[in-house]
């Protein structure tokens, strides 16, 4: 479904990613996402032989929707695609571009839930127990400590850390800022390794405002922290991703009596129902002590 090059509607869909970009503040990577999607559409629609919006029918989404089906396009995929269609259509009404939006009332593929697996306090502790490195143990503490988002980590730099105040400034999706408080262990974690940034500075004769540095001195990479964390699932014998990180910390916290709208603004979401995610894992987990109790 790769759209070609000179098809009429990419002028139309130029547009619209600028207007993402500058009215709604989108991320870099939320923008490329966006184009890819409607790009995968735009190519659809050259490949039918279909030249105008107009054209465009309830229909035409629907053997849209069949062929990404037919390509084994994953349920959660599809829906993110429709999604994509539903804003570029409602924006095209908007700005009175066609006369009718064919994804009106579309019916989205039903999901299945499948809950994040996290990790267990005494899992956290086994990792931080083992002879860790001090970038190792200082982005693990920082994540379980603040929630961040790997991408929020790899763009922190030395003035967004306040060890004094004891907060992270971050900045998530579409470049939102916001303060999340930190624990004396992460903080501590942070202190020891900031030793260990300086010497590979000295060592590479470097100068950089970023926090989180390779032995090279380069900024560290998504991919190198996926790396990090995959490594340290190896004490506790499960696949371990920055996310697992994030999602223990929000199910934590709510184990812990915090509020849903407190984890909401330290994660960074913008639609409460999105955290509500986590009240489910808390409520499997208790079962789950319930009845290992109840069993012995």
């Amino acid at each position: 479904m790769e759209a070609v090059s000179k098809s009429p509607f990419f002028e139309n869909l130029s547009e619209y990613i600028e207007y993402l970009y500058v009215e709604r503040g989108l991320s870099c990577n939320t923008e490329q996402a966006y184009r890819r999607d409607l790009t995968s559409f735009i190519g659809f629609l050259d490949k039918n032989l279909i030249n105008s919006f107009n054209d465009v029918s309830r229909s035409i989404i629907n053997s849209y929707i069949r062929d990404m089906r037919a390509i084994g396009l994953a349920p959660a995929s599809i829906t993110r695609k429709i999604a994509s269609l539903r804003g570029w259509f409602k924006w095209m009404m908007s700005q009175e571009m066609i006369n009718h939006d064919p994804t009106v009332s579309l019916e989205q593929p039903k999901l299945s839930r499948h809950l994040p697996k996290i990790l267990t306090m005494g899992e956290i502790n086994n990792i931080l127990s083992q002879n860790l490195s001090e970038l190792e143990k200082a982005i693990f503490e920082l994540l379980y400590a603040s929630g961040l988002r790997v991408s929020e980590l790899v763009n922190l730099n030395i003035s967004n850390v306040n060890l004094d105040q004891n907060y992270v400034r971050c900045f998530g999706k579409g470049s939102k800022e916001r303060l999340v408080p930190i624990g004396d262990q992460a903080k501590f974690a942070i202190k020891v390794y900031l030793k260990e940034r300086n010497l590979i500075l000295q060592k590479n004769s470097l100068k950089t405002s970023v926090l989180f540095l390779g032995e090279n001195g380069q900024n560290i990479t998504r991919q190198e922290v996926y790396s990090l964390m995959k490594n340290l699932g190896k004490y506790v014998n499960k696949h371990i991703t920055p996310h697992t990180v994030r999602h223990s910390f929000a199910t934590h916290m709510l184990e812990n009596g915090a509020d849903l709208r407190v984890v909401q603004e330290l994660l960074g979401h913008s639609d409460v129902s999105t955290t509500q995610l986590y009240t489910h894992i808390s409520k499997k987990r208790l079962k789950e002590v319930y009845f290992a109790i109840n069993n012995d």
